[in-house]
């Protein structure tokens, strides 16, 4: 499969690194557990938005595009991450941000992602829970192009075929890691929200028969919803590639049991898991997908889901930056402790 038929800016910094969590691994007494930082691609903290974006950015400028538009929550990553790519390439970012959790804190509604999205130079407009957030998009690149502006508009989540693309191609440098090192992987998990992470990656994987198990552990969606999103994403990410029917409805498994009260909701299990990659590994996950993602690891890790004496990986998303706007949260958690 050649991906460099596809047009791409290469920003992202790559390969990210593989490494092994001992501290975490001895703590859950189960399976060898490893990481695939992809909270190291670079562009304002990095995340896993920056792969996709090398092949959306490419598209833009091809379209000869000076604006781009895209949508996500408050604290989306995602946000951030094309603000800063923007910027790098000369380009207008407006960003729309839907209020998911009604929290009217000031650190949230300010801090963090959206801090660094005005520094980067991106616009804003919020937009209320619920909205139909793509045609929020479109009207809003309408009034643009009026005033002369060429904008192309970028899905949440950079979730497209294009964007996918990033991960088809992180699956092949995982498994060229792995295959370097001579290391059997047994399970693949991350965290899952606007599919493209893990159709992506299921795409690469079953494309070069990796026979690695994919699960994403969900951050929003029920699980027949999430699962049937990255199957019909995946299925259109194939045939862009010219492999259709390479990814079956079987492939795509999701756990959706650790979103708890909502998307951008921590539950106390996601507290845990930061606290503990923070304390035991040194390395900064975030409330929104990352923390959610290692939280169902690391009950998997303690219900036998997953072995002592298998290897399994756990890909970072990225997000620290996010943490800046929950400092309430971890607050409130240490008052607890104090008490």
């Amino acid at each position: 499969m050649h991906l460099s038929r596809f047009p791409r800016v290469f920003l992202a910094h790559l390969p990210t690194p593989l490494e092994r969590l001992d501290r975490l691994g001895r703590e859950l007494g189960g399976p060898e557990i490893w990481i695939k930082r992809d909270d190291c691609t670079g562009l304002s903290t990095g995340g896993n938005k920056t792969r996709k974006l090398e092949f959306l950015m490419a598209e833009a400028q091809l379209a000869g595009a000076d604006l781009v538009m895209t949508q996500g929550a408050t604290q989306s990553n995602h946000a951030r991450q094309t603000a800063a790519f923007a910027a790098k390439l000369g380009m207008g970012c407006h960003i729309l941000l839907e209020d998911r959790t009604g929290s009217n804190d000031h650190n949230y509604n300010r801090n963090g992602n959206v801090l660094l999205d005005h520094l980067h130079g991106a616009s804003t407009e919020k937009r209320p829970g619920g909205a139909d957030m793509q045609a929020e998009m479109e009207a809003a690149a309408e009034r643009m192009r009026a005033t002369g502006r060429k904008v192309y508009i970028i899905p949440g989540g950079g979730s497209n075929p294009t964007g996918a693309l990033g991960y088809v191609n992180c699956a092949f440098e995982l498994v060229g890691q792995a295959n370097d090192r001579g290391l059997v992987i047994d399970h693949l998990v991350t965290a899952t929200g606007s599919a493209g992470t893990q159709a992506g990656l299921v795409v690469g994987l079953k494309a070069i028969n990796a026979r690695i198990p994919l699960l994403g552990f969900g951050v929003r969606a029920p699980r027949e919803r999430q699962e049937q999103n990255v199957f019909d994403l995946a299925a259109r990410t194939a045939e862009k590639l010219g492999c259709p029917g390479v990814v079956q409805r079987e492939d795509v498994v999701a756990n959706t049991d650790y979103v708890g009260a909502g998307y951008g909701v921590p539950r106390a299990d996601t507290l845990e898991a930061i606290r503990m990659f923070a304390e035991l590994e040194g390395i900064l996950l975030d409330p929104v997908y990352s923390g959610k993602g290692a939280a169902g690891l690391i009950d998997y890790c303690r219900k036998g889901h997953f072995k002592k004496g298998e290897r399994v990986v756990f890909l970072h998303t990225g997000g620290s930056a996010a943490l800046f706007g929950y400092d309430a949260v971890f607050a409130d958690t240490a008052r607890e402790a104090a008490e």
